[in-house]
């Protein structure tokens, strides 16, 4: 009965971790400034008797709170970082809170929160059946910047654990069998020499001229890269006024590929582009890397784990008033970008779903939770917290993530997570021999190094985090 009394706990108490991502949801907070989140997270963590370290990784927000002791060491990891000029209400019409403001569009109040419920849970049954070994939660800051956990990685923050478990709000329920890609941010700086624009050009040195030559040879390189690989880019200083050539001027770079060596590749080959366009205008040129995530690497055993936790949960059910409000924000989704998400079988998505045919299928999209699942075995799911056919960073998602639709995937999640770690906790069946072993296989030779370089210090947060102690 203890796995039945692990979800009747959460039933009877869900509540108060619906509140909490709610309260997350009304207090939007983008990466490296999520302290409301991280506040009100590990302050409660504390008050169920985990001890708490804040500032873990050197970033100000980031923090691990931990129960019980010994081994095994099992992890679930959490993210409460919005996104900008998302502020949406709970509408199906586009309606800000706060014009330009941020917003939960990722739905990440819900990811954290329901890994603070799984990990609270757990600690409720290891207390009542003295079930030795270690839950840790993972507050981890900025994923949508794609640095938070590469951060924390760098310091070797997740090294000593057996495995770890997390999730992702989405449109359907499903393990994380496919991989993501890698990802390099880095931003370019040049510097010229100012003049007036009209009187002496022939005296400047155009720094925005070097960056729009990059930008030039950076679309010609689209032609000779691996297929999948993507480049975006931001120009982030284009110099102050048209009748002054710019003496300073800047581009912001996203790299992704399939793995990470192919990252590191093209990294190396924009490098040249770069430099040859300072060559080119008789700048110079620096540049500082910003994020450099792995792509994902799924863990059969693990993910199998947790989809075999569904036939003890029972599946979310949503409400005729539930479905209405999915199909009313359907209904404000571009008719060509519902075409997209293929073929609806279901507006709210309840199976659950495990296809294996998605091991070795790298989709767009990179996620800094690549890095944690090149350190330990990592199992992954997602469950319906939107309409089919609602994309994510959209107002439309960030309505849905604040509604009792997301919040039922989160409840949903927290469970099937919870149930799994128990199963680790316990070893049962030798899930961590298993689960490691195929890590093992996967990694043989392989060593973490993270992709952002030692000298690189995580943002501070603009509102100092007070220092927390359990």
């Amino acid at each position: 009965m203890s796995k039945q009394d692990l979800v009747t706990w959460m039933e009877t108490n869900g509540n108060v971790f619906a509140e909490m991502a709610k309260n997350i949801w009304d207090h939007p907070e983008v990466g490296y400034e999520e302290v409301y989140a991280s506040n009100l997270q590990s302050e409660y963590l504390i008050g169920e008797g985990f001890r708490v370290t804040t500032g873990v990784g050197g970033v100000d927000t980031a923090f691990v709170a931990e129960f019980g002791s010994g081994n095994p060491v099992i992890g679930i990891l959490g993210e409460f970082d919005a996104l900008p000029g998302l502020s949406q209400n709970v509408a199906f019409e586009q309606s800000p809170i706060v014009n330009g403001g941020p917003g939960h569009g990722c739905g990440h109040n819900l990811l954290g929160t329901a890994g603070v419920e799984a990990a609270v849970a757990l600690s409720m049954r290891m207390k009542e059946e003295g079930i030795s070994g270690t839950i840790r939660y993972y507050g981890c800051p900025a994923e949508e910047l794609l640095s938070g956990k590469t951060f924390m990685a760098r310091d070797r923050i997740f090294h000593d654990l057996d495995a770890v478990l997390t999730w992702h709000p989405g449109t359907g329920n499903a393990t994380a069998n496919f991989s993501m890609q890698a990802l390099t941010a880095v931003e370019f700086y040049f510097h010229g020499r100012t003049a007036h624009a009209g009187g002496a050009p022939h005296l400047g040195r155009s720094a925005l001229d070097a960056v729009e030559l990059m930008n030039v040879g950076a679309n010609y390189l689209r032609e000779h890269v691996p297929d999948g690989s993507r480049i975006h880019y931001q120009i982030t200083n284009g110099g102050l006024a048209p009748n002054i050539v710019p003496d300073k001027a800047s581009v912001y770079y996203f790299l992704r590929g399939a793995n990470r060596k192919q990252v590191d590749d093209l990294y190396a080959r924009l490098i040249k582009v770069a430099q040859g366009a300072a060559m080119m205008t008789e700048t110079t040129v620096d540049w500082v890397i910003k994020a450099g995530c792995f792509d994902t690497l799924p863990n059969v055993a693990l993910n199998d784990l947790m989809f075999a936790q569904a036939e003890l949960v029972e599946t979310i059910s949503f409400t005729e008033e539930e479905i209405t409000f999915a199909e009313q924000l359907r209904g404000s989704v571009d008719p060509a970008v519902l075409a997209s998400s293929g073929p609806m079988l279901s507006i709210l998505p309840t199976a659950m779903g495990n296809d294996k045919r998605q091991y070795g299928i790298t989709v767009g999209g990179s996620s800094d939770v690549g890095d944690v699942s090149w350190i330990v075995p990592m199992g992954q799911i997602f469950t319906t917290c939107a309409p089919f056919g609602v994309q994510f960073h959209t107002w439309q998602a960030t309505a849905a993530f604040g509604s009792t639709i997301g919040m039922k995937g989160m409840h949903y999640a927290a469970k099937l997570m919870a149930l799994s770690a128990y199963d680790l906790l316990v070893n049962k069946d030798g899930i961590l021999e298993q689960a490691k072993a195929e890590f093992d296989e996967k990694t043989a030779g392989f060593e973490f190094r993270a992709g952002i370089p030692s000298e690189v210090n995580a943002p501070r947060a603009s509102i100092p985090k007070p220092v927390l102690t359990a």
